[in-house]
């Protein structure tokens, strides 16, 4: 398991509640990250719990929601600064439609890679970690995992050669913060609940060339 009472809140919400082995956010309206890309406008005040760390890491949570209007959304974050972070979430869309996505925002310009999907009551995350590289996979039933995308913070710095073949310690300047959030972009209001969290030694395997 993982405590995240220890947590650093960005943008901390009016209801929470974050015990032992839970996390649960209450969304404001008018609440969201993105930046720039298409849109043209920036938004960074959604509400995100994180912890930190200077290692390579899987981190797993099972995220549960009552969404109640388009856009609503939670999931997982990396959050770096303003302009440099990555989010996982299903965001509602209609009753015909959700949409299972993520955003990796590099520089101040974020992309958005989404696939559409019947709404479930909950999904599972996970997150792993390979020096400046990310592997984001998801679950339906906290069993099967599939991987939804790889992605590179430039932040960190470049890719080494031997970061895919081993699993070596990282400087502390390469330490980053990670976990939960929530958000409400539109005129609306939901509790995000986060559960099974769990924080392991890199699982994700060595590409063996």
């Amino acid at each position: 398991m993982v405590d995240f009472r220890s947590g650093s809140w960005i943008n901390p919400p009016k209801q929470f509640d974050v015990s032992a082995n839970t996390v649960s956010i209450t969304t404001e309206p008018g609440t969201d990250f993105w930046q720039r890309s298409y849109y043209g406008f920036r938004n960074d005040n959604a509400p995100a719990l994180q912890i930190r760390s200077s290692d390579n890491f899987t981190f797993t949570a099972k995220v549960s929601f009552d969404y109640q209007a388009q856009f609503d959304q939670c999931g997982l974050i990396i959050y770096l600064d303003n302009e440099n972070w990555f989010k996982a979430s299903i965001e509602y869309e209609n009753a015909q439609f959700s949409r299972l996505g993520s955003v990796v925002t590099n520089l101040g310009y974020s992309d958005w890679a989404t696939a559409d999907i019947p709404l479930p009551q909950a999904t599972w995350y996970r997150l792993s970690r390979r020096g400046p590289d990310f592997l984001i996979e998801s679950s339906f039933d906290g069993i099967e995992f599939k991987q939804m995308r790889i992605f590179h913070l430039h932040k960190l710095g470049e890719t080494s050669p031997e970061m895919g073949k081993c699993n070596p310690p990282l400087p502390a300047e390469n330490e980053v913060s990670f976990g939960v959030y929530a958000c409400s972009p539109t005129d609306s209001s939901f509790t995000a609940t986060f559960t099974e969290m769990s924080l392991t030694d890199c699982q994700w395997l060595a590409h063996l060339v």
